[in-house]
């Protein structure tokens, strides 16, 4: 197992938002978090990367104890994309990717070559070259959270963390940085553990999906088994038809309006 989470409890000043969470993820898996607003899929992500600590319970990265790790031992392993981030002071594109070759390097020690070309292609992956010499603040919403993917991606890790990346990206853009992340997936066996808001990317995309309900597991599985429309009213509260996509076969959500 790359990541096993074992009793986990957690949360913000001291309300518990993750409620005794267990869940193991192997190498190489695409596992989607999702649930209502509310259920802690952003918190448990937090609390898994280390970006927040945890009340109880364990975390094991590789079978080593991430809470016996150092933020910039476990960072090279690992990298951390969250839904949006604000920048208080204007850096380049190129120097906000370059920031993802930080927990590589030593105390003092500037980029050579090799940093240089990892994060070019980074921001060739995401099709953010041309923004390179664009500072950050400059940028759209969507473009600024595919610099965030390639920054994370110049980290080169095993194991990727992102807080629903497509959610200010137009239809287009969610499916390249989704085909994206799936490529990186299949060919470089990289990882990836992702909290989503829209079920039916969720169903496509994802190998293996938890579904959360007031800070636990309610269902894990694969799309099949997890996004049912029993599941899905039990959770969300709302009545839906699950059918089946006919050209990938994987599950298709449709919301039934309750208006007469």
């Amino acid at each position: 197992m790359i990541l096993e989470i074992r009793n986990l409890s957690g949360g913000y000043y001291q309300t518990e938002i993750i409620k005794g969470i267990s869940l193991e993820i192997k190498a190489g898996e695409f596992v989607g978090i999702i649930g209502p607003n509310g259920s802690g899929k952003t918190t448990l992500l937090r609390l898994s990367s280390k970006v927040l600590p945890f009340y109880k319970g364990n975390i094991f990265f590789n079978g080593q104890d991430i809470s016996r790790m150092s933020l910039k031992e476990f960072s090279r392993k690992t990298a951390f994309v969250p839904q949006d981030t604000a920048y208080n002071f204007s850096f380049s594109v190129w120097e906000i990717v370059l920031m993802g070759r930080i927990p590589h390097l030593k105390r003092s020690q500037s980029e050579g070559k090799k940093d240089f070309q990892i994060a070019e292609n980074a921001l060739g992956l995401t099709d953010t070259l041309h923004l390179k010499k664009k500072m950050i603040n400059e940028l759209s919403s969507g473009e600024r959270q595919r610099v965030m993917i390639a920054r994370a991606l110049a980290q080169e890790p095993e194991l990727l963390f992102l807080d629903e990346p497509t959610s200010h990206l137009d239809i287009g853009h969610q499916i390249q940085v989704l085909d994206l992340l799936k490529k990186l997936n299949r060919q470089n066996n990289l990882t990836i553990i992702m909290v989503m808001h829209d079920l039916n990317l969720a169903g496509q995309y994802c190998g293996r999906i938890a579904l959360l309900d007031k800070g636990m597991i309610f269902k894990q599985g694969s799309p099949a088994e997890v996004l049912t429309y029993q599941n899905i009213e039990e959770v969300y509260k709302t009545v839906v038809v699950v059918n089946e996509n006919p050209i990938t076969k994987k599950p298709n959500v449709i919301l039934v309006s309750q208006e007469k």
